[in-house]
């Protein structure tokens, strides 16, 4: 469908179903050209605006007392009452003054040091993973070979039982596919699942409090920062996001990618041939992936995006997957091009809710590559691959492969 037989006031960012078989992308270019900061009604009334343009998404990542990720949290839809303030535990849900302390906490073990001590822990990781993928050579590629990888490595940095790291993986799903029949739950059930999580993260919390430990939870919980340190309760919302983050972004990372590298077998032998051209191959996975479609914010006052006047408490939807696709930026946006020089895609978010594990997410899908291409020699596609239903969540949730080992 080109951009001239779709209807401004026909499109539909919200339905999870317009998502089925690929990012609606006429959708969002009609929106960049003819209705950048668009009125969106939603389903069970009132509505949202959805800011579609790169720079108007950036400008709205940036403005943090304008436009409140703690104010109704991130989500398009209002969460129950009794999940609300958990949720506003998550950094990602946080405004200062709250934010600023607990993510210093956070990101100052995140560092470029610990990564580069980190490595060896997530190849030898990512060699395991294969090595097993040996003994299963039609598989789903993305539970069974691409998340693998994501949950193991989180779940050694948290230090949570290995026996646990499949139940953290279904908590994940729950809460952000909620809108898939193979995925998610009810609402109910998503509500439990977020609980039980959260329940989780700060039961750890409570015993690894004032105890040694070079675990992510012992280093979070008893670190001090700017004078006080994370309680319990808060780390409880933090787990939350660092297990959710840490499953969902690199898994769909890697299953895009992947799957980008199967239709373009030219690009796939580029990189087996010379896997130091994956640092901006894998920038261009991330604008293609872009984890998620969008985030929310509310406004805090009256105030205007790109001429249009927004009113106190609306909605502002920033979608994502737009703006990484916005012409005005990107030099023929359409074209899946690893040697993209310049590449200001918003994947892992804007401002200062940017992505913490960000460069833990490259490193993986770096070493996942090239250990891929060591340990097989091929990879094909032998069914149709699915995405996920869900207006948030952007990946797949099947792609059945053939591996071929070397």
């Amino acid at each position: 469908m080109t951009t001239t037989e779709l209807d401004v006031e026909q499109i539909d960012i919200y339905n999870p179903d317009n998502y089925i078989d690929g990012v609606p992308h006429a959708q969002f270019q009609t929106l960049r050209q003819q209705s950048p900061v668009h009125w969106h009604d939603h389903p069970d009334g009132g509505g949202f605006w959805v800011v579609s343009r790169h720079a108007d998404v950036m400008a709205v990542s940036r403005d943090h007392q304008t436009f409140s990720a703690q104010e109704g949290f991130v989500l398009i839809d209002d969460l129950p009452e009794e999940v609300l303030p958990m949720v506003q535990g998550q950094l990602l849900g946080m405004d200062p003054p709250n934010h600023g302390p607990i993510r210093r906490a956070v990101i100052s073990r995140f560092t470029s040091k610990m990564l580069a001590e980190l490595e060896p822990k997530v190849r030898e990781i990512t060699r395991g993973i294969l090595q097993a993928a040996h003994n299963k050579k039609d598989c789903n590629f993305v539970y069974d070979v691409a998340g693998e990888l994501p949950t193991a490595v989180i779940g050694s940095m948290l230090d949570v039982p290995e026996n646990m790291w499949h139940q953290m993986r279904e908590w994940s799903d729950m809460q952000t596919s909620a809108s898939d029949p193979d995925i998610g739950g009810t609402p109910e059930q998503v509500t439990q699942a977020s609980i039980e999580m959260g329940t989780y993260g700060f039961e750890l919390a409570c015993q690894r409090k004032d105890q040694p430990g070079e675990d992510l939870i012992s280093l979070l919980i008893n670190v001090e920062v700017d004078g006080r340190k994370i309680d319990e309760a808060e780390f409880a919302g933090l787990f939350v996001q660092l297990a959710v983050a840490g499953n969902e972004t690199t898994r769909a990372l890697i299953s895009t990618g992947m799957y980008q590298l199967i239709k373009h077998p030219e690009l796939y032998q580029q990189l087996e041939a010379d896997p130091s051209k994956l640092k901006p191959a894998i920038e261009e996975m991330l604008r293609w992936s872009c984890p998620l479609h969008h985030f929310r914010r509310t406004a805090t006052t009256n105030c205007e995006i790109g001429g249009q006047q927004i009113a106190k408490g609306d909605k502002v939807v920033m979608l994502y997957s737009s703006a990484n696709f916005d012409e005005q930026v990107f030099d023929r946006p359409e074209q899946f091009d690893i040697g993209r020089d310049s590449n200001p895609h918003m994947a892992f978010g804007h401002g200062i809710h940017l992505c913490l594990g960000a460069n833990l997410a490259r490193m993986e899908t770096r070493i996942f590559f090239e250990e891929f291409f060591t340990h097989f020699k091929g990879i094909e596609l032998t069914g149709e691959a699915k995405r996920i239903r869900s207006n948030l969540v952007n990946g797949f949730k099947e792609m059945p492969v053939r591996l071929i080992p070397r």
